[in-house]
């Protein structure tokens, strides 16, 4: 496995590349209300991608047809916009988009409650974006790779939630998916030594239910098995001497 550890001059062109990136979120939050379509949203986010003189990295990508993965309520990632599915009070979205800023890619997942949400849903959406700040706790050089996935289970498991294991974080740079992957779940192994220079997408998919999940005939959406909701929070980080740095906050 070889994972890049990047130079000087590519760490500033992944922190441009993810700090467009936390913008464009930022806008796309606003954004979330019942009424609008999912296809609303993929418009939008490509429209505000371009206007930073960047490229949607998901559109078409191994032929993904949308700039962001819209994925609603029992759908965990890479739902397809369409006209067709409407937002309803109650319903929780995840978006998922990325960008490509001169050559270097960024990746972000956010889950946003339209309108307002149950109690026991926002406790979800609340959970698997605290499991990402619990599992960078470990990011840290000299640190194993692994130590993130068992801080991710240790806090998400008494929950009772599943945590998906069909789908992994991993390492990103001139590519959107380079090694190494990085599971939210626990390991036998320790895993690679962490080295400053590292840029990883560290996202945990936390399913209401069970952890098992299956894929729609439409060969990219990717739903709980037992229909429950799902929610996803990914953020691009780059290991340093001390402590990791979120590149897609503001």
């Amino acid at each position: 496995m070889a994972v890049s550890i990047k130079s000087e001059r590519e760490i500033q062109l992944m922190r441009e590349s993810c700090k467009i990136l936390a913008k464009v979120h930022e806008e796309l939050g606003k954004a979330i209300k019942p009424g609008i379509t999912t296809k609303d949203i993929d418009i939008m986010a490509e429209k505000l991608i371009r206007s930073y003189d960047c490229i949607p990295n998901f559109l078409n990508y191994n032929g993904y047809p949308a700039s962001v993965c819209v994925s609603v309520n029992e759908e965990v990632v890479h739902g397809i916009p369409t006209t067709q599915r409407i937002l309803m009070e109650g319903d929780i979205v995840s978006l998922d988009c990325g960008c490509i800023y001169k050559g270097y890619h960024s990746d972000a997942a956010r889950t946003y409650a339209v309108g307002n949400v149950s109690r026991e849903v926002q406790q979800l959406m609340n959970v698997t974006k605290q499991a990402f700040f619990e599992g960078i706790k470990m990011a840290k050089a000299g640190n194993h790779l692994y130590d993130i996935s068992n801080a991710i289970d240790d806090y998400v498991t008494p929950f009772g939630y599943g945590i998906v294991k069909d789908l992994v974080g991993h390492g990103i740079g001139t590519s959107l998916h380079e090694d190494p992957q990085i599971p939210n779940f626990r390991q036998k192994r320790k895993g690679i030594l962490l080295q400053p220079g590292m840029t990883l997408a560290i996202e945990p998919m936390i399913n209401m239910g069970t952890w098992e999940v299956e894929w729609l005939d439409d060969d990219w959406t990717v739903v709980s098995r037992d229909g429950l909701p799902s929610a996803h929070y990914e953020n691009t980080i780059l290991i340093t001497d001390g402590e990791p740095e979120i590149l897609t906050l503001l």
